[in-house]
């Protein structure tokens, strides 16, 4: 068993914070600082490290996780592509799972790519990240972004793909830019933001960039009317730029402002580091229809802006398998079961807990040896039964025992059809539960009462409603694979981040 403890106290993740031994003086001070803390202890040098002491780590800990994945019965992931400060390309895979009434989040990898990324290419890449941890046949869904290859890989790997929520978002904000008056508004006030003022700038990659300029030109649109008129400022042109924005934009960026904080806030909720799941996505969507349908007293910049957005929004999520799955993950999610109260669903539900079931293929009963006594093998290697001793209570009101298990068998057993009705009428009876509760806990608490429904509501539970999950790696490698570090390998890379997301 490898042992990875540098000295009594430290962690494990002291191991990926040692200094860069590449400079002497922080070398030899890191040196005397452990030297004064325990004169006996001899730090790793940078070989050891490298390569013994972080491969054998990174082993031992991706076996466990191997093993732990055994015991689950209903994953998703989500994959998306990076490029390192080295050019080299990588591909990153994180595991989503419930267990005992916990959501878990894993990086299973982030793997260079030698090839072409191609659709084929990076299913062959994710196919074989699964096959090497065990999941290949427990994978519900994948999450990832809207780019082409990915949509393709999915496809191949035939598990259903779920567009990325939070760019889903940004993509219906982005409709804004096609709107003429909207995208000439924008790029004036985008055009007198003076460079080092702390003001931002609209970024159509970057979410909700132009809602956050906007946020900031409000608030600093009286220090931008005095710098207009301060003589410091002696370059006519910007003082032009400064002195072409006026109430009438300070009016419209206020009245953006105000119309786009929901837009803002959803994509908050869907990026957040609590694994937010699928079963968001429709409620939201419910939400943005309401806030952007058009009023009667609506401006015709309001009414521009509401149209161009959920003309785009209102594409999204159409397809029959995907809009099937979201109505169901809906439903099974305590918090937002009243937003798709429908019977159609309900009976999808039961069909589909039904399969479950036949599928895992679980006994009713505990076996026999659980209950009676224990196996065991005799001399010719026969497995016989060892009747275990009563306790002295259970021996004592054994009779009266009897008498009840009798009574019990004579009731009627209902069939699994028959459960799942009652279950699914006394869940849609309960009082939908607030969004701060956690939907996965809820339905740990609820196993004895609705044991079906609450082993179905895991295969949803674990669907991302986005991505981020697998580019907030990217943050790690980012520094992983630093300017400073830009030749390290990318195999060396892939232990680091795995270690460090994980544990």
């Amino acid at each position: 068993m490898f042992n990875c403890r540098l000295s009594q106290g430290m962690s494990k993740l002291h191991v990926l914070l040692l200094p860069d031994v590449s400079s002497v003086s922080i070398s030899i001070s890191f040196r005397e600082m452990i030297k004064t803390l325990n004169p006996k202890y001899k730090a790793p040098n940078r070989d050891s490290l490298t390569n013994h002491l972080i491969p054998a780590w990174y082993a031992v800990e991706k076996a466990n996780l191997i093993s732990q994945l055994k015991h689950v019965l209903k994953a998703a992931i989500t994959a998306d592509g990076w490029t390192s400060f080295s050019q080299d390309h990588y591909l990153t895979v994180t595991l989503h799972y419930v267990r005992n009434g916990q959501t878990h989040e894993k990086v299973l990898k982030t793997k260079p790519m030698y090839q072409a990324q191609t659709g084929t290419a990076v299913a062959e890449e994710i196919d074989e990240i699964l096959e090497e941890y065990g999941i290949k046949d427990k994978v519900v869904a994948a999450t990832v972004d809207n780019a082409a290859n990915m949509d393709v890989a999915v496809k191949k790997l035939q598990i259903l793909k779920f567009p990325c929520f939070a760019h889903t978002l940004n993509l219906g904000a982005q409709k804004l830019y096609n709107c003429p008056a909207i995208s000439n508004w924008a790029a004036r006030i985008h055009s007198g933001i003076l460079p080092n003022h702390m003001l931002l700038l609209d970024v159509k990659t970057r979410w909700n960039s132009l809602y956050l300029m906007m946020e900031r030109f409000c608030e600093q649109f009286p220090a931008i009317q005095a710098a207009a008129i301060d003589p410091r400022i002696r370059k006519s042109i910007e003082k032009e730029r400064l002195a072409k924005m006026g109430n009438d934009d300070l009016r419209k960026a206020e009245e953006f402002v105000v119309l786009m904080r929901k837009h803002y806030t959803s994509t908050l909720a869907v990026s957040s580091d609590k694994s937010p799941t699928c079963g968001e996505i429709l409620p939201i969507l419910q939400k943005l229809q309401q806030h952007y349908t058009v009023q009667e007293d609506d401006s015709a910049f309001t009414r521009s802006i509401k149209e161009n957005i959920w003309k785009d929004l209102s594409k999204r999520y159409q397809d029959a398998d995907i809009k099937s799955f979201l109505e169901e993950a809906t439903i099974l999610d305590p918090r937002f079961k009243s937003k798709v109260d429908k019977d159609e669903v309900c009976h999808r539900i039961r069909e589909a807990a039904i399969a479950a079931k036949t599928e895992a293929g679980t006994d009713e009963h505990l076996e026999q040896g659980d209950t009676q006594g224990e196996l065991f093998e005799d001399e010719d290697g026969r497995r016989l039964l060892k009747q275990k001793k009563k306790p002295a209570l259970e021996e004592l009101f054994e009779e009266e025992d009897n008498e009840l298990q009798s009574f019990q068998q004579q009731q009627p057993v209902l069939s699994l059809a028959q459960r799942l009705d009652q279950e699914i009428q006394l869940y849609r009876s309960l009082t939908p539960i607030p969004c701060k509760d956690n939907a996965a806990l809820w339905w740990w608490s609820k196993r004895e009462t609705l044991p079906l429904l609450s082993a179905l509501a895991e295969r949803f539970l674990c669907v991302q409603a986005s991505s981020t999950p697998s580019e907030r790696v990217f943050s790690t490698a980012g520094e992983t694979i630093s300017p400073e570090r830009s030749r390290i390998l990318p195999e060396k890379a892939d232990m680091l981040i795995f270690l460090q997301k994980n544990f």
